[in-house]
């Protein structure tokens, strides 16, 4: 499969790649804005440009693991969301720059992500999981109407220093 787009009322989702460097930066390697983060915060511009790699490389095979797009509201790039397949299971998910927080784009672009993969995949079964202090992330997940199955301890958030709990929701169409 090659590279697509998948537009939504306000936005495009556009492959995710090195040309956003910048964009991804900022939000990236912002604290506040990935705090309940497992891979994130990136530790410096190197390692971000190192992921945007091996996302186009991704993107570039015939048949992906995992699509990472950006989300480009009025031409600007406002965060990412992303499809992970294991087992035929798709996992959601999604970042947005704290500067756009509050404005539905992370809703928006999984519910279009949702549509499109179920529509032209197949993909049926959707997971997602999140730190459970993250109130928006999972109030986005219910929104979606995915139901939570389970609560789970032992979460590592990459720049926390303890263990905490996390969510796990699923969809099935």
């Amino acid at each position: 499969m090659s590279r697509f787009n998948i537009f939504t009322e306000r936005m495009v989702l556009t492959p995710l790649g090195t040309d956003f460097l910048h964009s991804v930066n900022e939000y990236a390697l912002d604290y506040e804005n990935t705090k309940y983060m497992c891979h994130l915060p990136k530790r410096d511009s190197e390692e971000t440009l190192d992921f945007l790699k091996n996302v186009e490389a991704e993107w570039n095979k015939k048949r992906p693991n995992f699509y990472e797009f950006a989300m480009l509201y009025q031409d600007r790039h406002v965060g990412a969301v992303s499809v992970y397949y294991e087992n035929g299971i798709g996992e959601l998910g999604w970042i947005v720059n704290k500067q756009y927080w509050g404005k539905g784009f992370a809703y928006e672009a999984a519910k279009a992500v949702i549509q499109y993969f179920a529509t032209n995949m197949g993909t049926t079964h959707f997971i997602a999981h999140c730190d459970t202090a993250n109130i928006a992330s999972y109030k986005t997940m219910e929104k979606l109407g995915m139901m939570r199955i389970g609560e789970y301890k032992g979460r590592k958030n990459r720049a926390a220093d303890q263990e905490s709990f996390e969510y796990q929701y699923e969809m099935v169409l």
